[in-house]
Parts: C-alpha cells; structure tokens; sequence
C-alpha cells in the first residue's frame, strides 16, 4: 500500500508538472500573441457600443487594447475576454492620489479589483505630462505611481506593473539615436524618480511614438518612404546600427536615453503610434495602411539595439472619432464608426 501510494503521488506530481508547463507555454503564446494591440479612444458621437467594439477586437485578434481611463462603461464588456489591457489613471486624479495613498487604494479597489475576470497588464498613470506643459502635475506623477503599485501589491497583484505614457519630447536629442538623451532640466524631479520606480517594480517605459509628427516637422529633411517603413536601404548610419525606418530609430533612442539614466535593463513598451488617414500632410488612407501593416511587421523583429525582442505596441486608434479637433485628430482609426475596416491589416501571426 505505501509502495502503492507513493507510485500514484510521484504520477500525480508528474501530471502537475506537465500541468504547470502546459500552462506556461500557453502563457508565453498569450503573451507572444499580445505584442501588438490597439488604443482605444471615445471621443466620437457615432460610435458602436463598447460590447460591439471588443466583439469586433476578437473577430480581428486583436488580443491588446489601451483604455485611457476606467469607464466602467468600457471595462465591464472585457470581462472574461482574454484581452489584455493597459487601464489608465486619468491626469486630473494624479495629484490626490499621491496627496493620499487612501485614494490609490480605493482607485485599484473600484477599477481594478472589482473585476476579477480581466487580464490587466498596465496601470499607465497619466498619458503625456511633462514639466513643461503640465508643471502642476508632474512631480506628483512618481508619487502616485508608487502609491498605485503599493497598493496592487497589498491587493496581492505585484503582476500587474505601473508606469506612465510619456511623450517623444520628454527627449532632448533623438538623432541619431545614439545621441538620445532625456532634457536635462527633467531629469531630477521627473525622470530620474520615474527611472528608478520601474528599475526597482521591473515595471516597462510607456512612451507614445509618432514618426508622423517626425515626418510632418520636417519634410525637407525626412524621407516619406523612411517614416512608412519603405525605404529599400538604410537611410541613417549611427556607428554599427542601420536604419531603415524612422520608428527603430526613435525607438532606439528611448533605449538610449534610457541607458544614460540608469534604466539600460527597461523594457520599452509603444503606447501609441499610427498614422491618420485624412486631415494633414501625407494623409491618405493608402498611407495610414502602409504603415500600420508595416510597422506591425517591423515590430516583431525588435529594434536594431534589442535585435530578436519584439517591442510591445498599440496602434492608435482603434476607431476614429469624430468630437475631437483639430480635423487630424478624426482620422486616426483602424475602423471606421461602422465596423469596416479602413484598409487591411492583419494582426495574426
């Protein structure tokens, strides 16, 4: 009988075993899976109710999606969905929440933990405050952030990671990429603290990326096939590196910088990209395609400094809206307020 029972307990262990891989290999595809999704704005009077839209998300396996705030609205329908979401801490309630860690409390009891049956991935507190335009806000931005973590972690879900989205202009140079750097005037009370949090959580670099806006800056200067993913041959040379699209590169001095300050080991995570499709310089439907497919190609590859990472990224937007201004910001979407796809784009595999 003890031979019996210790023969069927080293069974079972074994079974658990294979269980437990299993599900870490199912894991490592979700999470492969994930490395592309969708920003998921509402400024539109004409949109399709939040349940069609991640009905919609799933039919097109788009398995991630950027939520900028926690309308209940919007988060209820991603019940039990298996997409991933990056929740955002909108920039008005940044200041209480790092006055009072009560308030961080109750906003991860109320926004994250009253739902059981979601992947949250991020918590993203704030998107694009800077010094400079937000001057009131952003020495508050680290203290909150780690108000939000203490409080995920006393709710036992150190899983989900914290960080912020920032803005491309938080640089100070940016090419080539090897000269990329943060403005030196942000980094003692903003970046630094905000480096040395997510080096401390293991928590990624959340930062909003637009070749567009690169591209529209200075069209003299910067190639349209260079900004659209393609061009034929490396238009920078930047000592070993090559680039052939305008993204790695600013991609590649986010890592840079971010090397300088402390965070070589950071994962840097593309809150936002795209192109718009009307309203502006080179916006045309053909455009917009051309570079959300190619980017969703390019992006699997990883970076010519992260060779073989993909970089995690969420298209902006997933659909477009229509109540906001000026006329650029209306053209931004994958779909259009129907349903349609606006060109194709795949995000298989």
């Amino acid at each position: 009988m003890e031979r019996s029972s210790c023969l069927e307990n080293q069974c079972f262990g074994a079974i658990r075993s294979r269980l437990m891989l299993i599900a870490m290999a199912i894991l490592c595809m979700h999470n492969a899976d994930a490395q592309t999704g969708a920003c998921y704005g509402t400024l539109g009077n004409n949109l399709p109710p939040p349940r069609e839209m991640i009905a919609l998300c799933k039919h097109h396996n788009i398995q991630s999606i950027r939520l900028y705030n926690p309308n209940p609205a919007l988060v209820e329908p991603l019940q039990g969905s298996n997409v991933s979401v990056i929740v955002g801490v909108p920039n008005e309630e940044i200041q209480g929440i790092a006055r009072d860690e009560s308030l961080a409390i109750s906003w991860v009891r109320d926004n994250i933990l009253k739902y059981r049956n979601i992947n949250f991935r991020y918590i993203a507190v704030g998107n694009e405050i800077s010094p400079s335009a937000n001057p009131d806000i952003s020495p508050h931005v680290p203290i909150a952030m780690q108000h939000i973590s203490d409080a995920l972690a006393a709710a036992g879900l150190r899983r989900v990671k914290v960080s912020t989205a920032l803005s491309m202009e938080i640089l100070g140079l940016s090419n080539p990429p090897s000269l990329g750097s943060f403005q030196s005037q942000f980094l003692d009370l903003f970046i630094n603290p905000i480096i040395k949090f997510l080096v401390k959580t293991n928590s990624p670099f959340l930062v909003n990326v637009y070749p567009y806006f690169a591209y529209v800056s200075d069209t003299t200067n910067i190639r349209l096939d260079y900004a659209l993913f393609t061009s034929k041959s490396s238009v920078v040379k930047d000592g070993a590196y090559q680039y052939y699209n305008l993204f790695d590169a600013m991609v590649d001095a986010v890592h840079v910088a971010l090397e300088k300050a402390g965070g070589a080991n950071i994962r840097v995570v593309v809150s936002e990209t795209g192109w718009p499709s009307a309203g502006g310089t080179a916006t045309t439907v053909g455009n917009a395609g051309t570079y959300n497919s190619n980017l969703l190609k390019s992006v699997k590859k990883g970076a010519p400094r992260r060779p073989g990472k993909p970089i995690e990224t969420y298209i902006f937007d997933l659909i477009d809206e229509n109540n906001k201004s000026p006329e650029l910001e209306k053209h931004w979407g994958i779909f259009l307020a129907n349903k349609n796809p606006k060109y194709p784009l795949s995000f298989t595999a």
